[in-house]
């Protein structure tokens, strides 16, 4: 039996699954970050200690034979935060969250610096942890000055289930501290943030035991025998284990909180100026690239927010079926922009609101502002040289089939839905922990979902929105200079 522990933004979900990858129990517990000033978002590590103490106690309670069989435990967590260890390995300050944008400044001057785009092979964007730590050093030099250790969530969550400090390939791609073509912590990269490489946890690929798991808490959770603790991966990384978009070709939009397109790549090839992320993949050998946006269903979720109606409400009035782009435009830009823009300034907003606009008329704008701006992402990844043809559509809003038909016309590609079951970042973190265990290969282990349907683009339509694309695409730089 193995665990995977998805360490989320806004809660933590702990799955169970046998040796042959099915799902047995899962139990999660929810908990927030906080906003102590505008652009600011941190989160205590002590709350994720106890909802996986609550969850994997209740998951004990519920399947106390198969969690004595436990053999590997996963972690996925959200990137690019930094949890601030002392030499006793105490949390020195709330962990800075990846959604911080404090560090704009400090990212902009580390972005410009010579060498660090071609080393990292990314835009340092104000959410990676690089810059966090020098305006940790600009702004609280007495919490930098006890600095020992720099761990990401799923890291610090290794740390808590092991002792040992250790960190996968996958997630510290995203700190701007690791050269992401040698898989290896830069000493340039480093230095020209003020760290140190005695700073950094031992690096191990996501599917390789980086410790195993402390007797006192295996004990109290159920578990007899040694139980090994894999690198584990960040959450896009993990998430692409749980559906098996590991190579060349394969991907997936993902209709969440944010909004990605990742595909599989099967070398090293970086785009830092396109905005997309280039990151180490959670097996050896392969890397991944994606697309992000900072607000898909969030985007969805304001609107609810602001007109009183649910997102389930506002989806069901737009309806199932598409008929073609609508005059009114939505920029997503609710917390600035990554891909591909890389402006954490700017803001969203509507053009074309008149006396005539209704409640659904915003709705469908928004859902194809999402995908206009995912489109963005796509065409940022093929001018990198990825390729996405076999896409799977994932993500809360993947449940509209309007939204999933509207991004694959949008796309121009195909886009497969999973059978209904288990396979996110959980599902992935725990398969990393089968392949630690040598429970398979990549291959084995990692290996796509069944298709419940395939949803084509609407050739009758696709003329028409990639004309309102093109001019979705020049409200940006006319607006850019008045936000």
């Amino acid at each position: 039996m193995f665990v995977g522990l998805d360490l989320g933004t806004s809660g933590l979900r702990a799955l169970l699954i046998d040796g042959a990858g099915l799902p047995l129990g899962s139990a999660q517990r929810a908990y927030a970050p906080v906003h102590p000033h505008p652009g600011w978002s941190e989160q205590d590590p002590a709350d994720w200690v106890a909802a996986v103490d609550a969850a994997l106690v209740e998951l004990a309670a519920a399947h106390p034979q198969a969690m004595a069989q436990v053999r590997g435990i996963g972690v996925s967590g959200h990137m690019h935060g930094a949890t601030l260890l002392d030499d006793t390995g105490a949390v020195l300050r709330p962990c800075i969250l990846w959604n911080d944008t404090r560090s704009a400044v400090e990212a902009a001057e580390l972005d410009g610096t010579d060498g660090v785009r071609a080393l990292s092979g990314n835009i340092v964007f104000p959410g990676f942890t690089a810059p966090k730590l020098l305006w940790v050093a600009r702004h609280e030099p007495e919490v930098f000055a006890r600095v020992a250790t720099v761990l990401l969530p799923a890291a610090y969550m290794n740390f808590h289930l092991t002792g040992a400090r250790f960190a996968d390939m996958s997630d510290s791609a995203g700190t701007a501290w690791l050269d992401v073509g040698a898989r290896d912590w830069s000493a340039r990269l480093l230095e020209v943030s003020g760290m140190s490489a005695d700073q950094m946890p031992r690096l191990v690929e996501g599917c390789e035991a980086g410790g195993t798991l402390r007797p006192d808490l295996a004990g109290r959770w159920g578990m007899s025998g040694e139980v090994i603790v894999v690198g584990g991966a960040g959450d896009n990384a993990a998430s692409a284990c749980g559906v098996g978009a590991m190579r060349e070709g394969t991907g997936f939009v993902s209709l969440g909180t944010s909004g990605v397109v990742l595909a599989g790549r099967d070398g090293y090839a970086p785009l830092p100026e396109s905005a997309v992320h280039t990151f180490c993949h959670a097996v050896p050998g392969q890397w991944y690239q994606m697309g992000v946006i900072l607000a898909a269903t969030d985007s969805l979720n304001w609107l609810s927010r602001v007109t009183g109606a649910s997102p389930a409400e506002l989806s069901q009035e737009v309806g199932d079926t598409l008929d073609g782009p609508g005059d009114l435009q939505f920029l997503p830009y609710l917390s600035g922009e990554r891909t591909p823009h890389n402006d954490s300034d700017i803001r969203g907003g509507f053009l074309n609101i008149d006396v005539g606009t209704e409640r659904r008329d915003m709705t469908r704008a928004v859902m194809e502002g999402v995908a206009f701006a995912l489109r963005d992402c796509a065409e940022a990844l093929k001018a990198s040289g990825a390729r996405l043809d076999h896409m799977l559509a994932i993500g809360g809003g993947a449940q509209s089939r309007y939204w999933v038909e509207l991004l694959a016309t949008v796309l121009g590609v195909p886009l497969a839905l999973p059978e209904k079951g288990d396979f996110g970042a959980a599902l992935g973190a725990a398969r990393l922990a089968m392949l630690g265990a040598g429970a398979g290969s990549v291959d084995e282990v990692m290996a796509p979902p069944p298709i419940r349907e395939t949803i084509a683009p609407n050739a009758a339509l696709t003329a028409g929105y990639d004309a309102a694309y093109t001019s979705w695409r020049q409200i940006y730089p006319a607006v850019k200079g008045l936000t």
